[in-house]
């Protein structure tokens, strides 16, 4: 089951149709008015982490605004490609977090709170999954669109290169994929 605001349900349709494997996940895409340090967040729904693993359900944070600097933006005014490749970001992680076990997801968790390495480690295989399903166009829109963008701070721009995969190394992996 999707539950998918209409704001966005052709942009979240489409980057879902890049991820047959999750068609059976339940996942609920929910704006938030303020999401800290993030403008989207995929997490388990924590009840669910003690049954079974096909059980599992999702929610995808959207925050409705993100400010950046002065400068504030509203998500759902964001270019359609620009936030189809962040939510095909998003469902990466629905990907990474797809192949372990609750145990190891809780684990994962525990570590991304408290570990830089392991921030990078999760942003960097988000995005190697959605450029394996094929996102790599909505991807690259997506980090050009940041890193590009004049009102979006230096600061905003050097995490963005610090923790995901460059434009360079997105084509790489399209060019190398395994």
């Amino acid at each position: 089951m999707k539950i998918i605001p209409i704001e966005i349900k052709q942009e979240v349709q489409t980057a879902l149709a890049f991820f047959p494997e999750l068609d059976s996940v339940s996942i609920n895409f929910e704006f938030k008015k303020n999401i800290k340090k993030s403008t989207m967040q995929a997490q388990p729904v924590f009840s669910t982490l003690f049954t079974a693993k096909h059980n599992r359900r999702y929610n995808i944070l959207i925050s409705e605004k993100f400010k950046v600097d002065d400068t504030t933006f509203t998500t759902k005014d964001l270019p359609s490609d620009v936030l189809i490749g962040w939510i095909g970001h998003e469902l990466g992680h629905l990907m990474d977090y797809e192949q372990l076990n609750n145990w190891k997801l809780i684990l994962f968790g525990i570590k991304y709170l408290f570990s830089e390495n392991s921030i990078v480690a999760a942003e960097r295989s988000a995005d190697s999954f959605a450029v394996k399903q094929g996102m790599q166009d909505y991807i690259l829109k997506t980090k050009n669109y940041i890193l590009n963008h004049a009102s979006i701070s230096e600061a905003y721009k050097l995490r963005i290169k610090k923790y995901y995969l460059s434009p360079e190394e997105i084509m790489e992996l399209v060019q190398n994929p395994d």
